[in-house]
């Protein structure tokens, strides 16, 4: 079959905005709190344990009317930002759901506050409840009492979410301009980004000046919008929750050890000489004395090599299936079951991302696909989401979908997959190397970029909350942008305005250290992989499997992995440091290769395949 752009089909959710369908979903959540509601005088210590997974289960049977209500929602508006009916759904669904909430929240205080004698008991046959149920329990010493609890739930519909749908409602409105052929078009942010990979650089600079034109017009109003953000996360989980740092709130959630991240974070900051090598090599590969930001994910080669929509799926299924043929199913599915929106659209959501909502459906995903090998990649990574949530399917509603930092686990090998498939096919001498330096890029952009993003949120968190204006956060922002690169690249001053492009540090305060976490894993998962082959399968798919069933520490432990061990992440970097040396030895004269620097590539090309030592980067 030839696979055409097309938009996803939300039919599996619900018919439309209005029909009968979803008003049922809202009247069925409601009878289910109701009946619910009866367990209050119920819960005692020495309850039978029937009787409390008889509630558990209920509980899921609720959970799984909301998600799929809050999926529909939250989907119709990210397929347009601009849609009133998808805005007003996600309204209505998220302020219902806080009510819900609220109405059923005594079961869980009540679990956080039972002695741990009878919580083992009634764990003990829990099944795959366990971890879910252990999880909520590691939140007693930041609960709050239920009014208190009920007040944050309402809080957060007219605060922090509400500002967050707004932030997208005005980003995802922004249209740049830019000339193209010498002309002046109009385009999309995902239109626009798609410059930063021209082999000419006017153009590289002008998609980045166009996008920081317009966002410096807002960037006190955006700006604003993040100190809001910051305080309300400050308020709820400092001043009231007790932690002990922001980040630390979301260490909690995605229940790694603060060790850990504190581990990754300072390995990073320890090793940013790597990709300032890196960016100084690159200079004389792109003919430049030395490279400006605009041009860091500059390619090397003049190929311009583009990709079909269907060559693109047909490329990544192939993968995916040579790896392991289950794989290659799973993703299919997205496609087969129309759960994929992948054309480019005014008001659509830019970027990427996989939404998975129930353990036995397919999730759906979003892309914006424009032909280039990057997005090729990006698809890889997407569908790498997709087929480790079904992956998990056998779990529970509460324990199928991994943590942030294990979710990232899937997509960053699957593109590694894809890389390993195009250096061993691609005849194309010029386009070979290009994928060589796109792992590089690649890797910064995953893994050093978004350090220095969760970086850079722990000192504007302090900062905001030690009264900082706008301005401040700017030269915060550039002076960590100067850290990390050193004097590896010239940077202009409007990158000050980059910080406010960020939705992660809105949507989700710490959220960017998950994709270092994930990619240094899956360098060494990939690692292993090269060397035991076959015999390594089973165990990257238990893995997988084990969704969010047990802690991330605990799954990863099991397959030798330390976390907390600094030594762990300096591995990773140490495959980068390997790469870069190797790329630094090839003989490069001018911007055009000459044929001894083209063998010389072609060699490092082939030991990526051969000797599976350089196929350790990502495609992000």
């Amino acid at each position: 079959m030839a696979y055409k752009l097309s938009k996803w089909d939300l039919s599996a959710l619900y018919p439309g905005y209005d029909s009968a369908e979803l008003q049922s979903a809202f009247d069925m959540i409601e009878e289910q709190v109701t009946s619910f509601e009866g367990l209050r005088d119920k819960l005692k210590p020495d309850m039978p344990e029937e009787q409390f997974l008889q509630a558990v289960k209920s509980s899921e049977e609720t959970a799984r009317v909301a998600n799929k209500m809050y999926s529909f929602a939250g989907l119709s508006f990210s397929a347009d930002t601009q849609d009133q009916q998808a805005q007003s759904l996600q309204n209505r669904v998220l302020q219902f759901l806080a009510e819900v909430e609220n109405r059923s929240m005594f079961f869980s205080l009540w679990w956080k506050e039972l002695d741990d004698e009878n919580a083992k008991r009634l764990m003990a046959n829990s099944g795959d409840y366990k971890y879910y149920l252990e999880a909520i329990r590691l939140y007693k010493p930041h609960t709050l009492s239920e009014p208190e609890e009920k007040i944050m739930n309402i809080k957060n519909i007219t605060g922090s979410n509400a500002l967050t749908n707004l932030y997208d409602s005005i980003t995802n409105r922004y249209t740049f301009k830019m000339k193209v052929n010498g002309k002046e078009k109009e385009m999309t942010a995902a239109e626009l980004f798609s410059f930063r990979y021209s082999t000419d650089p006017k153009v590289r600079a002008e998609s980045y000046q166009s996008q920081f034109k317009v966002y410096a017009e807002d960037g006190p109003i955006l700006g604003q919008m993040y100190q809001t953000r910051v305080r309300d996360w400050h308020n709820e989980n400092v001043n009231l929750r007790k932690f002990k740092s922001p980040i630390a709130a979301r260490n909690l959630g995605n229940d790694v050890p603060d060790e850990a991240v504190d581990a990754l974070l300072d390995v990073a900051k320890k090793n940013v000489g790597i990709f300032q090598r890196y960016f100084k090599m690159k200079a004389k590969y792109i003919g430049m004395k030395k490279i400006r930001r605009y041009d860091i994910y500059a390619p090397v080669a003049a190929s311009k090599k583009t990709y079909s929509w269907d060559d693109a799926v047909t490329m990544v299924l192939d993968a995916f299936n040579a790896f392991d043929p289950k794989i290659g199913e799973l993703a299919k599915r997205v496609f087969d079951q129309n759960r994929i929106d992948s054309e480019i659209r005014k008001g659509k959501r830019g970027g990427a991302f996989c939404w998975s909502y129930l353990p036995e459906e397919t999730p759906y995903v979003l892309v914006n696909y424009q032909g280039t090998g990057r997005e090729v990649a990006t698809l890889a990574h997407e569908l790498g989401h997709a087929m480790h949530s079904m992956l998990a399917s056998h779990h529970n509603t509460f324990t199928f979908h991994s943590s942030l930092p294990l979710a990232e686990t899937a997509s960053t090998f699957a593109e590694m997959v894809l890389i390993d498939k195009l250096l061993a096919e691609e005849k194309d001498e010029s386009v070979r190397r290009d994928i060589l330096f796109k792992q590089m890029d690649d890797s910064y952009a995953t893994i050093m970029r978004q350090s220095y993003f969760a970086i850079f949120e722990k000192e504007a968190h302090d900062l905001v909350m030690k009264n900082a204006s706008v301005d401040d956060l700017c030269k915060a922002y550039l002076d960590s942008l100067k850290q990390h690169f050193g004097d590896s690249l010239e940077l202009s001053d409007e990158f000050k305005w980059e910080w406010v492009g960020i939705p992660h540090i809105y949507h989700t305060p710490f959220y960017v250290y998950a994709y270092a976490f994930g990619q240094l894993l899956v360098l060494a998962l990939y690692q292993q992989f090269k060397a035991e082959g076959e015999s390594f399968k089973p165990k990257y798919l238990k893995i997988l499997s084990a969704g969010g069933s047990e802690a991330p520490e605990k799954i990863l432990k099991e397959a030798g992995i330390n976390i907390r061990d600094p030594k762990f992440w300096q591995g990773g970097f140490d495959v980068l440091e390997k790469l870069v040396s190797e790329l630094e030895k090839l003989p490069v004269e001018s911007k055009k290769a000459k044929p001894a620097a083209k063998k010389a590539v072609k060699k490092v090309a082939k030991k990526a395949v051969a000797k599976k030592k350089v196929v350790k980067k990502k495609k992000k």
